[in-house]
């Protein structure tokens, strides 16, 4: 159980909060239903099932997509050209280590951290594709496989409250690179991954986020504390217990970070404290 002192919004995560990161369905497109769950059409024609144009007939077309009401219509041979469908599965992987159980603003880096890979999860609930999550602790890692659905997101939510509630009660380390291995069974080759940290940016997993990149839309997502991204103008004492020294902080350099995983394949994208408000 969560100690008294970690219970209030910002400290401890809620599944409530990550329901409602859920955007405005009026704002999202369509979701077809005659689609198998967790494929979407790609731009390429293919042999999907969403209907992409009716047009003459070329060599080479396949007289069984031959499309009789235009044939008799126009009295020259039509065809119906198809979407080529696609695996549409995304993983959400959250950092709930000891490095992210920390912040100086308004909530834990954690806690965004898990804020803004709900509003991920959401949006590729809302296109029709499968999403499933993985959470880093210093005990390990936890998954939840991918599903399509809002029940689907409902269950994680719940499990990234719940992993939440049990990375404050044991925080560690862990070991992040024997984690992300895992991940390689967990999305296909077309898949999306979305990994959710801090800006060392899991430090010694470079072999398995290359790994994962090949073959695989791999985003991470750095999430920066306001002290990183609007540090005090006002020099800051420091203490150690024996001794003092002032300074003052910068703004955190995320390019020498942002360089090596781009090398890696690792599309890279910061997140201001605004973002996860």
């Amino acid at each position: 159980m969560v100690a008294a002192a970690l219970d209030h919004p910002g400290l401890r995560l809620t599944e409530a909060e990550l329901l409602a990161r859920r955007p405005d369905p009026v704002t999202q497109r369509h979701r077809p239903t005659s689609r198998r769950p967790g494929a979407v059409p790609a731009a390429p024609p293919g042999q999907g099932m969403d209907l992409r144009e009716i047009r003459a007939f070329s060599e080479g077309d396949d007289l069984r997509r031959i499309d009789a009401a235009a044939t008799a219509r126009t009295g020259q041979l039509h065809v119906r050209s198809f979407h080529e469908d696609r695996d549409d599965t995304t993983l959400l992987i959250a950092d709930f280590r000891a490095p992210m159980l920390w912040g100086t603003g308004s909530a834990l880096r954690s806690v965004r951290a898990a804020r803004w890979l709900a509003l991920l999860g959401w949006r590729a609930e809302m296109r029709g594709g499968s999403v499933g999550v993985m959470v880093l602790t210093g005990q390990g890692a936890t998954v939840v496989s991918a599903g399509t659905g809002r029940r689907q997101m409902q269950e994680i939510a719940a499990h990234l409250a719940h992993a939440h509630d049990m990375a404050l009660t044991r925080p560690g380390d862990g070991a992040p690179e024997a984690a992300l291995m895992q991940a390689l069974r967990l999305v296909p080759s077309g898949g999306r991954v979305h990994v959710a940290t801090g800006p060392d940016a899991l430090p010694g997993a470079e072999g398995a986020l290359a790994r994962l990149a090949r073959g695989r839309e791999v985003t991470l997502h750095m999430i920066l504390d306001p002290v990183e991204t609007a540090p005090p103008a006002m020099a800051l004492s420091v203490h150690d217990g024996t001794s003092a020294r002032h300074g003052r902080l910068r703004v955190h350099d995320t390019l020498p970070r942002v360089t090596s995983l781009h090398a890696l394949g690792v599309k890279v994208e910061t997140v201001d404290p605004d973002d996860t408000e």
